[in-house]
């Protein structure tokens, strides 16, 4: 089966299909063993395609696990300090390794989406997909509702604007538990947003991803998506 070369390499899971056209552009893509800089032309499997000295092969296989990750645990594939890893948790469940779209903290809990589908990893992480996600937030002390407003407002912090979409109390829950909506990707936003307020984050739950929910999805517990929640996702991104 032949393949465009940007297509080629974004099915072997590195990346999106137009970073991987960056990616033969500047010179970083061997076909054959020959630098190749034209992203269109047709490939198929018996080429040598490479990336910094990597050979590249499509993925035949897309694995979509959604993981509920408990606390103490790093959003990454592996640690250098040997703490326990999201891959830790799944490593088991699949026969080819995948990859957190994204990260949480390590004492923030909830979903996180892995996959090998580099495409759509690459799609959501974007700033510009605009990635709907839900936190319960559970503070050291009940949240005024002066400072909730302050907050759906937004304020400058020192790296840029910081605003959520959306807070609120929860209903049946004491005023120190709120939800935000957000889909800003800056590191640790969240707690820095409530720390600008003096407020403490004792807890840091994301209970909604991109359309996905924690639902019969106990902490520490992860389950393939449906090809429904698939579909839904590739839509979500076009």
């Amino acid at each position: 089966m032949k393949y465009r070369l940007n297509k080629y390499i974004a099915h072997a899971g590195i990346c999106s299909r137009r970073k991987a056209g960056d990616l033969v552009k500047d010179g970083y893509i061997k076909v054959n063993g020959k630098v190749e800089k034209n992203p269109a032309i047709e490939v198929d499997d018996k080429d040598k395609v490479e990336y910094m000295g990597k050979l590249l092969k499509p993925i035949k296989k897309k694995i979509y696990l959604l993981l509920n990750k408990p606390k103490n645990v790093i959003s990454t594939m592996s640690d250098e300090r040997g703490r326990k890893t999201v891959w830790d948790i799944v490593k088991s469940k699949v026969d080819i390794k995948i990859n957190p779209v994204g990260r949480l903290d390590r004492n923030t809990t909830g979903l996180i989406l892995m996959t090998n589908d580099g495409e759509l990893s690459q799609r959501l992480a974007h700033p510009k997909t605009k990635v709907k996600k839900i936190y319960q937030v559970t503070l050291d002390k009940p949240l005024l509702e002066e400072d909730l407003k302050k907050i759906q407002k937004g304020f400058p912090l020192e790296d840029g604007f910081a605003k959520v979409d959306v807070i609120s109390y929860i209903d049946n829950e004491p005023q120190n538990c709120v939800g935000v909506q957000l889909h800003s990707g800056k590191n640790r936003i969240i707690r820095r947003i409530f720390e600008h307020m003096e407020y403490n984050v004792e807890m840091l739950d994301r209970v909604y991803f991109a359309g996905l929910t924690k639902k019969d999805l106990p902490r520490g517990w992860s389950r393939r998506l449906t090809p429904k929640e698939v579909i839904m996702l590739k839509h979500f991104i076009r």
